[in-house]
């Protein structure tokens, strides 16, 4: 996997895509529960967005992430404004840098998408996570369709069973024209969890912002948009 689509839009995430405390966020921040004196890997941590807050809720963050033009940009403000995060530029399939069994909780925010090798990055977490450790991800929910300037789970050409990956076009997501993402159905991510060891404990679909409803994306008030899940590894 080429880490080109990522670097070539980092200036993108760093603007648009540094809100530490948005909706979704929070949801993942309330999935996860208490943070103070835990070690927290944060998966795909791109710019270092969800790193920092947890590090200001007291955690002992590592990030890793693909892009090293990304990772660059974290660590640029982890030297501006320290926080003791740990960035490592590494593929989240394999991770060899990544010692076994020492986080206490993994987390990650909008990232598994964007993974092409989704048995490898859950396997990856199983296994740094350490016996009754936590995983909290958030994606976009598979079942969103899209609406008018917002890109949907999958192609507008396509349906929802049609997995694989895909880059938008017309008025889509600018950054989903760019990166494209991967489609996997629900029962692709929950299956592919519990292969990997990590049980499915709670489910949370934040309804779209409030003013979606109110300009050309409004039918996406009508369909689950965001979908957040706790996940427990369960040590085998």
């Amino acid at each position: 996997m080429t880490t080109a689509r990522y670097d070539a839009v980092a200036d993108v995430y760093e603007t648009d895509f540094s809100d530490g405390s948005d909706p979704i966020v929070l949801s993942l921040f309330d999935l996860l529960g208490p943070t103070d004196g835990r070690r927290v890997l944060d998966l795909g941590c791109g710019h270092g967005r969800v790193s920092r807050e947890l590090a200001r809720r007291g955690a002992s963050v590592t990030g890793v992430d693909l892009s090293q033009a990304l990772v660059d940009k974290a660590e640029a403000i982890e030297a501006s404004a320290p926080l003791a995060i740990r960035y490592v530029r590494a593929d989240a399939a394999t991770a060899d840098e990544l010692p076994d069994g020492v986080f206490d909780a993994a987390v990650c925010n909008f990232g598994l998408s964007d993974i092409d090798n989704l048995d490898g990055a859950l396997a990856t977490v199983h296994r740094v996570l350490r016996p009754g450790g936590s995983f909290v991800f958030s994606i976009l929910h598979p079942c969103f369709p899209g609406a008018e300037t917002v890109s949907g789970a999958w192609p507008s050409s396509g349906t929802y069973h049609d997995e694989g990956f895909w880059v938008a076009d017309g008025s889509a997501s600018v950054l989903r024209r760019q990166v494209g993402a991967n489609h996997r159905t629900l029962s692709t991510y929950v299956n592919a969890l519990r292969r990997h060891g990590l049980a499915v404990r709670h489910m949370s679909e934040p309804a779209a912002p409030a003013e979606w409803g109110t300009d050309e994306r409004r039918d996406a008030t009508r369909y689950p948009v965001f979908l957040v899940a706790h996940c427990g590894n369960d040590g085998n």
